[in-house]
């Protein structure tokens, strides 16, 4: 089981779709050799610094966390079925408003797509909000997806650092011990 990286009133909370093989094994999160994740948000200016795996959890540092809507491991995100969206979206949105965090930015459009029924959602800000958080939808940095550059990654998670919600209302406003809760 992946454990979440997750405090009390974050920026943004990183919502994957499920976790991979790699990082259900290691226990951190984009742990797989060809995820892009840690160099996006650290290009995106989420982190002064480019993240290991292994350092998932001072992303708290910078107001920001991780979780996955489906608990379990797959070695591919289209291996997850329906259902287990279906099933998984109470738990998420009691942790979402358990933990408030001011957006939820989705990584891929299979899980926001499950839990809202928008069968085509557009990248960037969505119109419905989650458990009273905002509500983004990100590319999912998976090296599998190749219809995003490093580049464009780059770019569509940067509009959500550059966003008037984040520099108005979410900025940093303190910063979560490292020790903080995180759920399982």
């Amino acid at each position: 089981m992946l454990p979440d990286v997750i405090a009390d009133g974050l920026s943004v909370l990183f919502c994957g779709i499920n976790p991979g093989l790699l990082s259900a094994a290691t226990g951190h999160h984009f742990a797989g050799r060809g995820n892009r994740f840690w160099q996006v948000i650290h290009l995106a200016r989420f982190t002064p610094d480019c993240l290991s795996p292994e350092h998932d959890r001072l992303l708290l540092r910078h107001g920001c966390g991780l979780t996955t809507v489906v608990a379990r491991a797959s070695a591919r995100a289209d291996q997850v079925a329906l259902a287990e969206f279906h099933a998984a979206s109470r738990d998420l949105e009691r942790k979402i408003a358990d933990h408030a965090p001011r957006t939820v930015a989705f990584l891929g459009k299979g899980a926001w797509s499950a839990l809202s029924g928008l069968r085509n959602p557009q990248w960037g800000p969505q119109s419905a909000r989650l458990a009273g958080a905002a509500v983004w939808l990100l590319p999912n940095p998976s090296g599998r997806n190749r219809a995003f550059t490093l580049d464009r990654l780059v770019e569509t998670y940067h509009a959500l650092r550059k966003s008037d919600t984040w520099e108005k209302t979410i900025g940093p406003r303190r910063q979560p011990p490292i020790h903080a809760w995180s759920a399982g």
